[in-house]
């Protein structure tokens, strides 16, 4: 035990997290069990030691461990969790829960033995916390830790408090928002950087960012998809091949007919596969209104501007890059669908309709339409800044 407390103290002392993510106030920090899901790469080991930093310093009645730890093949987390609240432990917080064979039966029990022990923990995008285990469906409460935002990225890089705003907000104040922005800095200095390399917050580290994004989705498919969906090691090619060609595509309506026969799979596997690659957060599905998996998507795009240019640069359309960062940024809280022949999207159930504008584009202003334009500081009326539905969180 004293030395995952010494492990403890290092992490902690040695956490300084280069923004903090609004998601920690967001957090109801009462509940006694609290997953935390993300994508690979997004910061959610980073997250869980800011919070033991904010709210615990090195006090011992808060513990960090690691599903990593070889001591967990030997030892459950119900006798690690006994022993620790028996010395005085109050918040437990456990990361890479998945590495954990059972962990969902393992939280659970611990939730009815121990009632005055809290356990946050981290996991995959591609885990299902309530839909897949029913141990955990009425205890836990889940949370998502995305990307930086462009908000987000911002701030890091101009070294501003910019807060966020919602869609409502946006739509009906852009000007005004856009005026008390481009007092204090430029967005557009900024915006190209953002959807190149922004997104992951592993751009800080000295490392080459495109090498460091593509272990990344390595990872992201060789563990967070085969390990946690059991699919056997041989279909990891195949998986590979797909997300490819689906990036190399571009974001348009999938000919699964077609990869099947390119990755030598059925069509109804290949569907999976694009379900499995969507809940791991490398790609997002677009339906038309109204429709949803398991019918074929109306469009399929990277999950994040960032993505397309590590893939597959040389075919980077910017039409195709604003496209990928308006659903992106809209995600969170949005349902965004396919659009008519008018409108790139539509947006919550069809009552607001967007047209993303690459930079210069020419544009029939139809007042029924938001136009979202790319290389615009401020807009006016229905025409919004492309940059500032980087501010939904």
């Amino acid at each position: 035990m004293e030395s995952f407390y010494r492990t403890h103290a290092y992490l902690v002392e040695h956490t300084n997290a280069p923004v903090r993510r609004d998601l920690m106030d967001e957090i109801d920090w009462n509940d006694r069990l609290i997953g935390i899901k993300g994508t690979r790469g997004v910061g959610k080991t980073t997250f869980l030691l800011q919070y033991a930093k904010e709210k615990f310093g090195t006090d011992r009645s808060c513990l960090f461990i690691n599903m990593n730890n070889l001591y967990f093949s030997a030892h459950t987390i119900v006798e690690f969790a006994d022993q620790f609240q028996r010395q005085g432990g109050k918040v437990l917080l456990i990361d890479q829960i998945f590495k954990y064979h059972g962990w969902s039966k393992e939280l659970r029990r611990c939730y009815d033995r121990f009632p005055n022990l809290k356990i946050v923990f981290t996991g995959s995008s591609v885990m299902r916390l309530k839909e897949e285990n029913a141990e955990l469906r009425d205890v836990v409460k889940s949370y998502n830790l995305r990307g930086f935002s462009f908000r987000e990225y911002l701030n890091l890089r101009a070294d501003m408090r910019f807060h966020a705003y919602t869609l409502e907000e946006i739509l009906a104040s852009h000007e005004q928002i856009a005026k008390g922005v481009l007092a204090k800095v430029s967005p557009l200095k900024y915006f190209q950087e953002y959807l190149h390399h922004g997104f992951y917050p592993f751009f800080l580290e000295k490392r080459n960012f495109s090498e460091n994004l593509l272990k990344t989705m390595n990872m992201m498919v060789e563990v967070d998809i085969l390990l946690i969906k059991q699919i056997e090691l041989k279909y990891l090619s195949k998986i590979k091949k797909l997300l490819y060609l689906l990036a190399v595509d571009g974001p348009k309506a999938p000919n699964v007919s077609q990869l099947a026969s390119d990755i030598e799979t059925s069509r109804a596997t290949v569907m999976n596969y694009i379900k499995c690659l969507a809940d791991a957060r490398l790609i997002n599905l677009v339906y038309p209104c109204g429709e949803e998996f398991p019918k074929k998507p109306a469009k399929i795009m990277m999950h994040n501007s960032n993505l397309m240019y590590c893939i597959y640069p040389v075919n980077v359309l910017e039409q195709d890059v604003v496209d990928t960062f308006f659903v992106n940024s809209l995600w969170k809280d949005h349902k965004v669908h396919r659009g008519d022949k008018n409108a790139s999207f539509l947006v919550d159930d069809d009552k607001l309709s967007f047209k993303i504008c690459a930079e210069g584009a020419k544009i029939k202003n139809d007042p029924d339409i938001i136009y979202a334009q790319h290389g615009l500081a401020a807009g006016r009326g229905n025409q919004v800044p492309l940059w500032m539905f980087g501010f939904l969180y």
